[in-house]
């Protein structure tokens, strides 16, 4: 079945390009981005390896580790970050998972449960569902859930707004209101009565509509690169 917003992200054993992980010590107190692709050695998936390898300062700014996957081994894995290397400009420097048995992709519902065989002899036809990008918290919840074409390079600077608003929002109860940048006016939580905001808020807050209370964000630090 596939995974729901709120499950707890299935915990496993595999192999990496960084060796093996438990996936639920290695995520440790911090956020995670776990995303996957067809087949190694794929145009769209090359493009996206070597950009998010290239914002890793910024995930690692919000306290957020990246790990890649698809059903490819990890030999294969470490020969495709050359070609991304010269291609791409950023070689991954986040941990890949060769997922050879299917193990992962079927917990995480990317794959049927029937999935067997041998990986290699399968396309990138065979996986395309194994195109999804999962954000989780520290406490293993599933946040996001995204699901894109083979066609379709995923767009990871949304990832980061996304991850920007899920942590703002979990501090603060405040929601992110449309195309919603970091820095932007938010929006009071509906669970919050005008009594409760007005202690939280003592300036006020402009309100179009009574369901709709309008705040400057709430101010956020921000630890530096590689820090928690």
């Amino acid at each position: 079945m596939a995974l729901q917003l709120g499950d707890t992200a299935p915990d496993f054993e595999a192999e990496t390009t960084e060796g093996p992980i438990r996936f639920h010590d290695w995520l440790d107190d911090s956020w995670a981005v776990l995303f996957s692709h067809p087949k190694d050695f794929t145009p769209v998936c090359t493009t996206e390896l070597g950009y998010i390898a290239s914002l890793k300062p910024e995930f690692d700014r919000r306290n957020t580790k990246i790990i890649g996957l698809s059903v490819d081994p990890v030999e294969n894995h470490a020969r495709w970050s050359n070609d991304i290397k010269e291609t791409q400009g950023h070689a991954p420097n986040y941990p890949m998972i060769g997922d050879q048995d299917f193990n992962v992709s079927k917990l995480y519902g990317m794959l049927p449960a029937s999935t067997s065989g041998d990986p290699l002899e399968r396309t990138p036809a065979d996986n395309q569902t194994v195109r999804n990008v999962f954000v989780i918290g520290p406490d293993k919840k599933v946040k996001l859930v995204l699901v894109y074409p083979m066609t379709t390079g995923r767009n990871f600077d949304e990832v980061l707004r996304v991850i920007d608003s899920l942590q703002l929002t979990v501090k603060h109860k405040v929601s992110t209101p449309v195309n919603w940048q970091q820095g932007e006016d938010v929006i009071i939580a509906g669970s919050v009565s005008d009594e409760e905001a007005k202690e939280i808020y003592p300036d006020g807050w402009e309100s179009p509509r009574p369901y709709i209370r309008i705040v400057p964000q709430p101010a956020e630090e921000r630890s530096p690169v590689g820090t928690r």
